[in-house]
């Protein structure tokens, strides 16, 4: 046996988010979700015989989200709506392809990153494998773990859940030292740093100028500064 073979590192693994890390979901997608969701919203709170105004359904679809990481969880276990449900009219749009826009050069930032990449979004599948296939980046990811797939003892943990981390990270064999997830999203950061992933905040489509937090391992403007800064994820060594 190859004694160096038989010492080799565990493979390195690249989680990536999709809606605002690799396309720019705020420009039309986001805002098409957030009406078809308050329009489910408002239809719930009504039968409720609950305030369903504009001003309500948005402070119900924000206390969600900010509760729970996902308005989804909030929607079922306050008002009883099926998952599936919502997922279908939260993602129904005209034309999903003309909403979508990227940075060009993904694909190729993709190719160059060594090791594994897993997409890891709280999006529906159908959804997902739609903008993927547009930007024609489903053929870099070895595995596609979309919102359906986030059942730990059989209830729903979305991103940020330490829950499901540990199961993805059992489930695939991985190592949270040679783990990177790349996202927009503090929170799902700050909750992988917890279990010892190394992290990556991405923040060309969001609004925001603040410093780097300690759990942030790296921090870029765009993807496209990634490769350059491999050594301050401590991965390679």
């Amino acid at each position: 046996m190859d004694r160096r073979a038989s010492h080799a590192r565990p493979q390195l693994t690249w989680l990536f988010d999709l809606d605002n890390t690799l396309h720019d979901a705020s420009h039309a997608i986001f805002p098409a979700i957030n009406a078809n969701m308050n329009a489910l919203i408002a239809r719930v709170l009504d039968a409720e015989s609950k305030p369903a105004h504009a001003d309500a359904v948005n402070a119900v679809r924000m206390a969600y989200w900010q509760r729970y990481g996902a308005t989804l969880l909030g929607m079922m276990r306050h008002h009883a709506v099926r998952a599936e449900d919502f997922l279908r009219d939260a993602h129904r749009f005209d034309d999903l392809a003309q909403m979508i826009r990227a940075e060009r050069g993904i694909g190729r930032l993709l190719k160059r990153l060594p090791g594994k990449k897993i997409l890891l979004t709280n999006a529906p599948a159908a959804y997902s494998h739609a903008v993927l296939r547009h930007l024609g980046l489903h053929r870099h990811f070895a595995a596609h773990l979309p919102i359906e797939s986030m059942h730990v003892h059989r209830q729903l943990r979305p991103k940020p859940s330490r829950l499901l981390l540990h199961k993805i990270l059992a489930k695939q064999r991985l190592s949270p030292a040679r783990c990177v997830l790349v996202e927009d999203t503090v929170q799902n950061l700050k909750a992988a740093k917890s279990l010892g992933l190394r992290t990556v905040w991405t923040t060309r489509y969001l609004n925001v100028s603040a410093a780097r937090p300690a759990f942030v391992n790296v921090k870029v403007k765009s993807l496209r500064q990634l490769p350059k800064q491999l050594h301050k994820l401590g991965v390679l060594r």
